[in-house]
């Protein structure tokens, strides 16, 4: 049985519910067309990480994208 995590950063109202919808669909096709699986049996999660629960370089990535928009 295939088994997928994405894990994707939650912001800006993204993913909606559509996107994650494409997202299992297409990974789903995708394992069914290159490794010939069964989609039945595939299972695919998707972890929704919000920017503060992780970081780069000592600083939470929400950090580190605030200060890439102020250099902007």
């Amino acid at each position: 049985m295939p088994f997928v995590n994405i894990r994707i950063t939650k912001e800006n109202g993204e993913p909606t519910t559509e996107q994650k919808k494409e997202l299992i669909d297409g990974v789903t096709d995708l394992l069914a067309r290159v490794l010939k699986k069964n989609k039945a049996s595939t299972v695919v999660i998707i972890d929704e990480i919000d920017t503060d629960n992780y970081g780069l370089g000592g600083r939470s990535i929400t950090e580190v994208r605030k200060d890439s928009k102020s250099s902007q």
